[in-house]
């Protein structure tokens, strides 16, 4: 390891150091400072931050995620904001024939002074502004000053312009994160800071601003690789690019030597290399996750200028889109394999971004492949996900399907705001299509099925001129714009211009392209509809769940008056964006449960109710592949503490269906579909071999009692889905009493185990009996748990939160001895305070 860093160092970074390269300097360091326009006191400000993240720092506001203070803190998006700090220039960086101001991120209409000249107007979070400030600065003491307008303030002025109002409100007249303004799981806090990282970047003669990998051609012996610079030049002549391989160290890095000549201003090169036995990128369920690391640097005849380091995968990815009997194929291939899709919907992690850090990424990163989630759509009405979410997608084998960032809305795409997404779409492609796991470029979310099938037209009483005119600058934006900038920028990836392509209500919805089924939820049906409401590739359906009993103590939500129902509280109900939300849940609630009469165990049963709905779903959908391969549920996760349909809570805690999604998303997965007068038993397999092993088919009443049993040797074949197992209910006619039976299948060989129980009628109406618990400690991070009756849905925890239990929410056979893994070594205090609840309890 000492050898390789020593070469890194000499080859790499030592030239690098020797002469006068570009440099960067960081200035969120520096002292920033902020305040009200209309106020005279500086406050202390972080940079990356908001405005509402530095007065809670200061204690000027309340925890604007606590109880009520939502509304008590609305008065700050109307107000206008100034930042301001003091950077020393040294004369040996103002030697340097360029400086530029970088901006990574400013939220949202601000422009920035640098000793006093106006220097930039920037009005999109999205964008990444770049001004050379050279001439404006001087050895010492130098000024960045910028003035922030109330985005909320510039878009009620911007919608005022239009004779008529636009689906979604102001906020489609800002390029702005639109889940800031309120969605139905997210708090209206429209936010207002410089959001990213600031700096300075010193240059001389040239600099690369960015590299794009291509991969022209790959085989297993090789790989031709194209790597496109884009370089900025102020002195015409001839430079020189040398490619480095620097993914090992052993021996000397690989070297590419290339002379070209650069006329002044904006230049688009090409380097060439190849790649001997190259290694797959794969996702995580199908084989490794290899990278290549290239440092390009950039010379002149007597220094060095630049370098740049690009990470990239090799692999081919396709959307496969062919006619059938049916309708039409929508589904991925990767390096020539057909994958199911196994994922969730991601949307912002944090109401305030700059809180969102590499280790909460990773954590949340974790949780996912923890579940066997192998994509994950980046939703269109967040922000475009940070360089860390897609460098630990890369890292770890999950596919990502990209939404550009606009959703359920129609947007005024003509002149200034046409020209600002142009630059903002350029700037998000360029950055993100090197990544391996980008897998699909997506225009919006659910705009298409907005305008055709959600009545805005009669809503908003549009004339057929302004109907006319709104869907004509959909089509512009959504299919020229942004589909001819994908073409353009990165062409080996295809574009779909509005997920889902058809509305769920419509036939053609479930025979071709991606669908988003919200029948269930939105249109009350019961979970068996998800069984026959199956497209091809089903990129959002969901259903809510409360989050830990904790995380509503850390909201306040539990402080009551005596006597008062807690789901009647204003906490709770700041905490339900739907409008009808504790409603439905308690609705289906009835339908397949008995109600809890304390809250501690409603939160209980609902997390019970979401998992076993989103299991409906997920195992509707993998049954049915091939003609169904994805299933993305709504959604992974929350921006803040809040009853949604997230399967991780804000604080990151697993709600009973993440445990859920991690059995039904399993590569091998056993799976039933009960008929009117039988039950089939399915197997479906993600692996890429057959799995040669004994089917074990039991029915056992809930006290242990063996009913039926039956093994079948079976050859489960790869990537497919079928029926392995047929059961008569006609078998149990008569003397026994469904209410008190399990169907028990499991599949076992060397190297497999798998078991999945079947039950003939809804939970309320099981025959459940008193569980009685043994519980040893196995090896330190291991306990074994055992009951005497059939025991439903046990949940253990303690009070120690970083407890992780691998398995939980889990049924137990009758003596059947489950061993469930911990992520630590449990001591003999905690085990004796180690608490369980089961269904049972509700009775």
């Amino acid at each position: 390891m000492k050898k390789n860093l020593l070469l890194l160092f000499i080859y790499i970074l030592l030239p690098l150091l020797a002469f006068n390269q570009a440099f960067e300097r960081n200035l969120c360091k520096e002292k920033w400072q902020f305040k009200n326009t209309r106020e005279t006191e500086w406050l202390k400000a972080k940079v990356p931050g908001t405005v509402h993240t530095d007065l809670l720092h200061l204690k000027k506001i309340p925890d604007p995620y606590l109880a009520n203070n939502e509304s008590v803190l609305q008065y700050l998006e109307n107000e206008n904001w100034d930042y301001r700090t003091n950077i020393l220039i040294t004369k040996a960086e103002l030697d340097n024939e360029h400086i530029e101001l970088v901006f990574e991120g400013l939220d949202t209409y601000a422009k920035v002074f640098v000793n006093d000249s106006l220097v930039l107007e920037a009005n999109n979070m999205f964008r990444t502004w770049i001004i050379d400030i050279k001439k404006g600065l001087h050895v010492g003491k130098n000024t960045i000053y910028i003035q922030f307008e109330s985005a909320v303030n510039k878009a009620k002025a911007e919608a005022a312009k239009l004779p008529y109002t636009l689906p979604g409100d102001e906020k489609v007249f800002v390029r702005k994160a639109q889940y800031q303004f309120g969605w139905d799981w997210g708090p209206r806090f429209v936010t207002c800071g410089i959001w990213k990282d600031v700096k300075l970047k010193f240059w001389n003669q040239a600099k690369i601003n960015h590299i794009q990998f291509i991969q022209k051609s790959l085989t297993q012996e090789l790989a031709q690789i194209q790597l496109n610079l884009e370089v900025n030049c102020s002195k015409k002549g001839l430079y020189n690019f040398q490619l480095f391989n620097t993914n090992s160290y052993l021996n000397l890095p690989s070297s590419n030597d290339t002379i070209i000549a650069l006329e002044k201003g904006i230049n688009r090169i090409s380097l060439y290399t190849e790649i001997v036995n190259p290694k797959l990128w794969w996702t995580y369920n199908l084989g490794e996750q290899n990278l290549y690391n290239y440092s390009v640097v950039l010379s002149s005849t007597q220094k060095r200028l630049d370098s740049n380091i690009i990470t990239f995968g090799l692999r081919t990815i396709e959307l496969v889109q062919e006619k059938d009997s049916i309708g039409q194929s929508f589904y991925f291939k990767l390096n020539g394999v057909p994958i199911f899709a196994k994922g969730a919907n991601y949307i912002p992690e944090d109401n305030f971004l700059p809180r969102v850090n590499l280790a909460k990424t990773k954590e949340l990163i974790k949780n996912a492949k923890s579940a066997n989630i192998n994509m994950l759509r980046v939703w269109g009405g967040g922000v475009y996900a940070s360089n860390d979410f897609y460098k630990l997608c890369n890292q770890n084998g999950i596919l990502v399907w990209q939404d550009f960032m606009f959703a359920c809305a129609m947007y005024p795409a003509e002149n200034e705001f046409l020209a600002n997404v142009s630059a903002e779409i350029n700037d998000q492609i360029i950055r993100l299509r090197n990544n391996p796991s980008l897998a699909i470029w997506c225009g919006n979310n659910e705009i298409d099925e907005g305008w055709k099938n959600w009545g805005w037209q009669k809503q908003f009483k549009y004339s057929t001129a302004d109907s006319a005119k709104i869907a004509e600058q959909y089509k512009t934006l959504f299919e020229i714009v942004i589909k001819n900038a994908v073409y353009d920028l990165d062409n080996s990836m295809f574009y779909w211009p509005s997920s889902p392509s058809i509305g769920w209500g419509r036939k053609e919805s479930l025979i071709q392209g991606d669908a988003h089924y919200w029948g269930v939820w939105w249109g009350m049906e019961p979970f068996k509809t998800y069984e026959k409401k199956v497209g091809r590739f089903m990129s959002e359906y969901g259903f809510q769940g409360m989050p830990s009993v904790k995380t509503f103590k850390n909201m306040g939500a539990l402080h009551l008056k005596e006597g008062q129902n807690v789901l009647d509280s204003t906490i709770l109900k700041t905490h339900q964006k739907h409008p009808i939300g504790y409603k439905t849940i308690q609705t289906y609630m009835e339908r397949d449960y008995w109600v809890p009469k304390t809250f501690e165990n409603y939160v209980y049963v609902s997390q019970l109710l979401q998992a076993e709905g989103i299991k409906t779903a997920i195992e509707a959908h993998r049954r049915a592949m091939p003609y169904c391969m994805g299933s993305l549920y709504w959604q992974l996760n929350d921006c803040w503490p809040v009853t949604s349909w997230s399967s991780l809570d804000n604080n990151g805690n697993w709600k009973a269906a993440h445990y859920q999604v991690k059995q039904s998303f399993n590569d091998v997965l056993i799976s039933f579909q009960e008929k009117e007068d039988s039950v089939l038993v399915y197997i479906v397999s993600d692996k890429l071999f057959d799995l040669k092993g004994n089917l074990n088919v039991n029915i056992f009443d809930f006290d242990g009692k063996t009913i039926f049993s039956d093994t079948v040797q079976t050859i489960v074949k790869s990537n497919t889905s079928s029926i392995y197992y047929y059961f008569d209910k006609s078998k149990l006619k008569g003397e026994f009493n469904l209410n008190n039976l399990v169907l028990s299948v499991s599949f076992k060989n060397e190297n497999t185990m798998l078991n999945a129980l079947h039950y003939f009628v809804k939970p309320k109406d099981l025959l459940l009996q008193k569980p009685s618990f043994v519980i040893g400690n196995l090896r330190g991070n291991q306990i074994e748990i055992s009951s005497e009756k059939l025991t439903k849905n046990v949940y253990l925890y303690t009070n120690d939160d970083s407890i992780i239990f691998e398995e939980n929410y889990f049924d137990l056979l009758p003596n059947e001895k489950k061993v469930i893994q911990l992520n630590k070594p449990l001591s003999s205090e905690i085990l004796s305070k180690l608490k369980l609840k089961t269904l049972f309890d509700l009775k």
